[in-house]
C-alpha cells in the first residue's frame, strides 16, 4: 500500500493532474503524469538553488487511481485498483520528486493479467516521461 503522503485523495488534486499533465494511453490504462517545473532551478546558476533543489527531492511523488463502474462491479474494480496500486508502488521511486501520477483503468483492465497491466503501465509511463516530438499534420 502507498504511504499517506504518496496518495492523491482530493478531487482538486486529481483534476489538476488530469488537466495539467501529459496523457498517454496504453492497452488497459491511461496515465496522466505531471512533472515538477525545472525552469526555476536552471535559471539561476548561484549555489542557492542547489540547497533548494535538495528540499525538492524530499517532495513526495504522489499517485491516484480512477477505476470507474465501466470496468466492472465493485469486486472487479477493487481487484484492478489493488493490482494497479501494487504496480505503481514499485515504480513510483523512478519518477522525479514532486511528480503527480493518475492512473485510469479502462474496461479491458478487468480481464487483463497482472503482467499485462504491468507492461501497459510501463509503456505508458515511458511514453509520458519521454520528450514530446513534433507531430506532422
Amino acid at each position: 500500500m502507498l504511504a499517506a503522503a504518496q496518495r492523491l485523495r482530493r478531487s482538486s488534486d486529481f483534476a489538476a493532474a488530469v488537466r495539467g499533465g501529459r496523457r498517454v494511453g496504453r492497452g488497459a490504462v491511461v496515465v496522466h503524469l505531471t512533472l515538477p517545473e525545472q525552469t526555476a532551478s536552471t535559471a539561476t546558476p548561484s549555489p542557492e538553488p542547489a540547497r533548494s533543489s535538495g528540499a525538492d527531492t524530499s517532495a513526495p511523488r504522489r499517485a491516484g487511481f480512477v477505476v470507474s463502474k465501466a470496468v466492472g462491479n465493485a469486486v472487479v474494480r477493487n481487484k484492478v485498483r489493488r493490482r494497479l496500486r501494487h504496480l505503481v508502488r514499485e515504480r513510483l521511486a523512478e519518477l522525479p520528486a514532486g511528480s503527480t501520477l493518475v492512473v485510469r483503468a479502462l474496461p479491458p483492465a478487468a480481464e487483463a493479467s497482472y503482467a499485462r497491466l504491468g507492461a501497459d503501465l510501463d509503456a505508458a509511463l515511458a511514453a509520458a516521461r519521454s520528450p514530446r516530438g513534433r507531430r506532422s499534420r
